[in-house]
């Protein structure tokens, strides 16, 4: 258990016993009563009681019951209630009798000076007690560093020191952090040239890409102490709790110069004071107006350096970020295809693997992925190896781990009908054959209909064959046209449609937005800018900048382009039937096929030979391989020829087109006819 919840738990346990001896105190002479009340009320009804006394010191009552040899005592809770209950009862008996009734009142004896203010001691002790508890969690014991959860700063060990050589896929941010380290070690060579180092430095990206571990390597390179404190530790339900950690900190801080205080998700504490950003909280804008002062205060030549990391950093406040408090704000953003080859290597390299692991696949597979969730892909194939009793990793683990993070594991219990695996099989290869029919479409890697346990009954796996950080408009009509096959091939099939497109249909709506609003890829509207992205780095979600009367005419314009998309999405499956049919049937007995199976089938029905292998051939043998022959004797080769310019636009002719001996998917003609009837129409 850690020291802290002992604590609470001493604490809680000496105030419940303080408690208890009060009410035990109070009730110590208090004998146990067995009669009811209305048992007692009765005796005196019916006559029975010949004499009585209380005592008014403990409100025992005493009462000699006729026919009763001994005494019949019982304790009362209100001595003035039963005078009054009594009265009546007391009144018949003098009047029938014409006697007075036989009762003795013992006064009240008076208490000891302890015994008096005893309970009171009690209840002030109790008090203490938990004000003492109260002051060391608000920070009162002495400004001590245990106000951050007893967080003390200690010296980088060797053996557990985090470098740069540990972060892969930043090098452009480590470039940036390499003379903060250099100050941290000699702080007196950039002041002897009145160099002045920044007072903080904000790392800024989507979670997982690193920004705690860089600000750690920071700290490991220049072997200093290392304050690591979330923002939330600053927020306690005491007012004047934040302030006084962050001045508690800076002091410490000070006192250990050379060292780094991170402070990470500091958006929980410099969240804007705009009312805009859920502004109006006294206490954190106390907290963050004392950050400022402290970032103000401090004397950046003695080696002390803020560093901090957000995923929110639209949301911080301007006078935050002003030069002077945090001078350099580092983007750590999502890898690129070097990034994640180098992050894959640093993560497996304590993992076994076999001569079939490539990982340059695996990085062109995993676009978008962070160095979380890279490192957890190198785990979850290991776990898999295990699991197959296997002592190394192989390419196809790893392939599965891609699958596990991206859809889930296979759900083998849920069994899908003979109807519904026939659907979602013509479903799936709707999505693949659209990429082998359309240009500029990533190829396939694999197509499955097994179950996963994110909620998909299939899916179908791109791999890029390079990294791209541009999308043409031909590129996004194409994945807008892939997106939405699936839908396509469930019509022009069955003649219906399922509810398991949904997904698909969510994506193309947000493509086809885009476009619309952001990318300024509309005829209608032009190069307006109608949405603003708000929280890039988390949910990337927009907000329009519009009138409603021009986002009623937005969600025509995505409505006519997903139309125009399905329509060319049915007229090339419809085109193509007999390719859907066979490759489905396949698909359908097997459950899962590779890209390469995939492209087998579809070769084979549209009568297209297979490429032959070049990878093992010399120059001369890939040339001859590679001539084709024109009907006029001229002959043309594809190797060493040197793409054209990126400014030039040379306009292909028919004979320029590539036929379908010379590529592997079938690339059909411009369809200017469609294209001059759709300019017509608008």
């Amino acid at each position: 258990m850690p020291r802290k919840s002992k604590g609470i738990i001493m604490y809680l346990a000496m105030f419940g016993l303080l408690i208890v001896l009060l009410f035990a105190m109070m009730s110590m002479d208090k004998p146990v009563s067995t009669m009811k009340y209305y048992e007692v009320l009765d005796y005196f009804k019916q006559g029975k009681v010949e004499e009585y006394q209380i005592d008014y010191d403990n409100g025992n009552l005493t009462m000699k019951i006729e026919g009763k040899n001994q005494p019949v005592e019982y304790q009362l809770a209100s001595i003035s209630q039963f005078n009054e209950d009594v009265k009546p009862y007391i009144d018949q008996y003098e009047q029938t009798n014409d006697t007075t009734f036989k009762r003795n009142y013992l006064p009240a004896k008076e208490p000891s000076l302890i015994s008096a203010l005893l309970p009171t001691l009690l209840l002030l002790g109790g008090m203490a007690v938990l004000w003492i508890f109260m002051m060391r969690q608000a920070g009162g014991g002495g400004g001590k560093m245990n106000t951050f959860g007893k967080a003390k700063p200690k010296p980088v060990e060797d053996g557990r020191r985090v470098t740069f050589q540990d972060v892969a896929g930043a090098d452009e941010e480590k470039e940036e952090l390499v003379e903060v380290v250099e100050f941290l070690k000699d702080p007196k060579k950039f002041n002897s040239l009145g160099a002045r180092i920044p007072k903080g430095v904000l790392l800024m990206g989507p979670p997982g890409t690193g920004k705690t571990l860089l600000a750690k390597a920071v700290a490991g390179e220049a072997n200093v102490p290392f304050f690591s404190l979330a923002g939330s530790d600053f927020v306690e339900m005491f007012v004047g709790v934040g302030a006084s950690r962050v001045r508690d900190l800076f002091k410490e801080a000070q006192k250990q110069a050379p060292c780094i205080i991170f402070i990470d998700e500091i958006d929980a504490i410099g969240k804007s004071r705009d009312s805009r950003y859920g502004g109006g909280n006294d206490e954190r804008e106390q907290t963050l107006n004392q950050l400022l002062s402290e970032m103000d205060g401090f004397d950046a030549s003695k080696g002390v350096l803020v560093m901090a990391a957000t995923n929110r950093p639209e949301v911080l406040d301007k006078a935050l970020l002003r030069p002077g408090r945090f001078d350099r704000r580092i983007i750590v953003d999502k890898p690129d295809l070097k990034g994640r080859i180098d992050t894959l290597k640093v993560h497996s390299k304590d993992v076994l693997m076999d001569d079939t692991v490539d990982l340059e696949a695996i990085g062109l597979a995993t676009s978008g992925a962070v160095g979380s969730d890279l490192a957890n892909m190198i785990n979850e194939a290991a776990i898999a190896a295990v699991k197959d009793g296997r002592k190394v990793v192989s390419q196809k683990d790893l392939f599965e781990a891609v699958e596990v993070v991206i859809a889930g594991k296979e759900k083998k219990d849920r069994i899908l009908s003979k109807e519904e695996k026939r659907t979602v099989a013509y479903h799936e290869v709707g999505h693949a054959l659209i990429t082998a029919l359309k240009k500029n479409a990533e190829p396939v890697q694999k197509i499955t209909i097994v179950p996963r346990t994110m909620g998909s009954l299939g899916y179908v796996m791109q791999v890029p064959e390079e990294e791209k950080y541009l999308m043409t408009k031909d590129e996004l009509m194409t994945r807008l046209v892939t997106l939405l096959g699936g839908r396509a091939a469930e019509e022009v099939v069955f003649d219906t449609v399922t509810t398991g497109a949904s997904n698909d249909i969510e994506k193309a709506t947000q493509i086809a937005r885009a476009m619309i609003t952001q990318y300024g890829m509309s005829e209608k509207f032009g190069l307006m800018s109608l949405e603003t992205v708000e929280s890039k780095y988390l949910d990337g979600s927009a907000r329009l900048n519009c009138s409603d009367e021009t986002a009623a005419m937005i969600d025509d314009e995505v409505k006519e382009l997903l139309k125009e998309c399905f329509e060319e999405a049915k007229k090339l499956l419809s085109e193509n039937r007999d390719v859907l049919d066979e490759i489905a049937k396949y698909l359908y007995e097997k459950e899962t096929i590779t890209g390469k199976q995939f492209m087998e089938i579809y070769r084979k029905v549209k009568g297209i030979p297979e490429p032959v292998d070049t990878s093992h051939m010399t120059i001369s043998e890939k040339v001859a391989e590679s001539v084709s022959f024109n009907e006029d004797g001229s002959y043309s080769s594809t190797v060493n020829q040197a793409p054209p310019a990126p400014w030039e636009h040379p306009q292909q002719t028919e004979a320029q087109q590539p036929s379908p001996e010379q590529t592997d998917k079938d690339v059909p003609a411009q369809n200017t006819e469609k294209e001059e009837d759709r300019n017509t129409e608008q």
